[in-house]
């Protein structure tokens, strides 16, 4: 089976006919008539998977439950389907991570590419954090004060900067810095830098 998809639409008769298209396509289907039977179901984000979500449903919004799940920590991707495209709903559930957004009524061709692209994007950000695990393991061996020279090295500080600001000597911070070296398993700062601009440490301060 090439995935799950998780449908989402309070029309009955709109969710047997996609259901009936997906299977057709070979994917395995879960539908649900509202958001909260969604949220009261037992995700699982480690499957491929993703969700059809309808925009307009009574009770919790479409938008409204992909801000939920993204609160909930669910990796699963998410594409809109809406009888009503508006430009602003479109933006802003784009903006917060959904992967397409579709006009109901809906091609096969088009739903199927999306899904298709919806789960190559998951499959593709499941293999990049297996790859950054290691990362995160040898950082967190790391002691506070070499986490500190850590964060200081990678935003371009010398050792006489990094001293100074540490209220340390040079040599300190070159002792740090070769035990920071070792356990981060790197022989250059380039690597270094690459491996926090990976981890997303950069992105802030």
């Amino acid at each position: 089976m090439p995935g799950l998809v998780h449908v989402v639409d309070d029309d009955a008769s709109f969710r047997i006919a996609i259901e009936r298209r997906l299977k057709l396509a070979g994917y395995e289907v879960a539908t649900y008539g509202s958001a909260q039977d969604l949220l009261d179901a037992p995700l699982d984000d480690e499957r491929a998977g993703c969700i059809l979500l309808d925009v307009r449903i009574p009770g919790l919004s479409g938008p409204d439950l992909q801000r939920r799940l993204i609160e909930a920590g669910s990796t699963l991707p998410i594409i809109f389907l809406t009888g009503h495209a508006d430009t602003a709903t479109t933006v802003r559930t784009i903006k917060a991570g959904a992967e397409d957004f579709l006009t109901k009524p809906v091609s096969s061709e088009l739903l199927l590419d999306a899904i298709e692209r919806a789960l190559a994007r998951q499959d593709a950000a499941r293999s990049q954090r297996g790859k950054l695990e290691p990362f995160r393991a040898h950082l967190a061996t790391l002691t506070q004060r070499e986490r500190q020279v850590f964060d200081l090295i990678v935003r371009g500080k010398i050792n006489k900067q990094i001293a100074h600001e540490l209220g340390t000597t040079e040599r300190t911070v070159k002792a740090h810095r070769h035990q920071v070296m070792e356990k981060m398993r790197v022989r250059s700062l380039a690597e270094l830098v690459s491996i926090a601009e990976r981890l997303g440490m950069l992105d802030s301060k």
